[in-house]
């Protein structure tokens, strides 16, 4: 995908997250994420959507802390995040494409990235508050849930942080049945390898439509099919919260 899709999807999930939390309500809980009630998701993305702007606004070339959302709530609280993702959206659309910032994980350039890695944020919190407000959850495309898997896989689960851990190597495998993407998760005691393609047996396969598997691996549905051991389907799911 290009960054102007990414973009066209930033603006279009965040409209979707707002409107569903303001039907959902500020008080309602969010089932995905049990530990939050709406206000919290709303004070979360929006503070990371500013935090997100200010690396491209003000160039900061290393990582800075997480800006503390205002004491809002109810519909000033929906009104702020509105502003906040709307801050962040016109910020990557009037980018210079050569802009230099940080940025944490693989990217052609900062501007790519900060604009894919805000797109599947927010997608990920809009399903969040269509949980909450409990009306159906609005599907994701099948190209983009791809990215996203991949940017999970490769990105995310690369870095050091990862928990997804075996005291002997063991081997995932991830495929999409919509799209045709398959990826090679290598597991062992240091953080997971993910390759693209089917090499070698895998002990394991997750495997379901693009957009119902992105979510799954997110921990936001269940996953669509498992087959193979399933205890490595577990410690994914025990373990891979990021």
């Amino acid at each position: 995908m290009e960054t102007a899709e990414f973009l066209q999807a930033l603006e279009t999930e965040g409209r979707l997250l707002a409107a569903a939390a303001e039907e959902a309500g500020t008080d309602a809980k969010v089932p995905t994420c049990p530990e939050w009630h709406v206000r919290d998701l709303l004070r979360h993305t929006g503070a990371v959507h500013r935090w997100a702007a200010s690396y491209i606004t003000e160039g900061y070339t290393e990582r800075r802390p997480l800006g503390d959302a205002p004491d809002l709530d109810g519909a000033r609280l929906v009104a702020w995040y509105r502003d906040s993702h709307r801050h962040l959206v016109d910020t990557l659309a009037g980018a210079s494409p050569d802009v230099e910032c940080w940025f944490f994980l693989p990217a052609p350039s900062p501007l790519a990235f900060w604009t894919r890695r805000q797109a599947h944020e927010t997608a990920v919190h809009r399903v969040d508050a269509e949980s909450a407000r409990g009306a159906g959850i609005t599907a994701v495309t099948p190209d983009f849930a791809t990215d996203g898997i991949d940017e999970l896989l490769r990105g995310f689960h690369a870095r050091s942080r990862s928990r997804v851990r075996t005291p002997e190597p063991r081997v995932l495998r991830v495929r999409t049945d919509d799209t045709g993407a398959v990826w090679t998760v290598r597991l062992s005691s240091e953080p997971p390898v993910s390759t693209p393609g089917a090499s070698g047996n895998a002990e394991c396969e997750l495997s379901g439509p693009a957009g119902q598997l992105y979510l799954a691996l997110w921990n936001r549905a269940p996953l669509p099919s498992v087959t193979g051991d399933r205890a490595l389907a577990e410690l994914w799911r025990e373990t891979s919260g990021i």
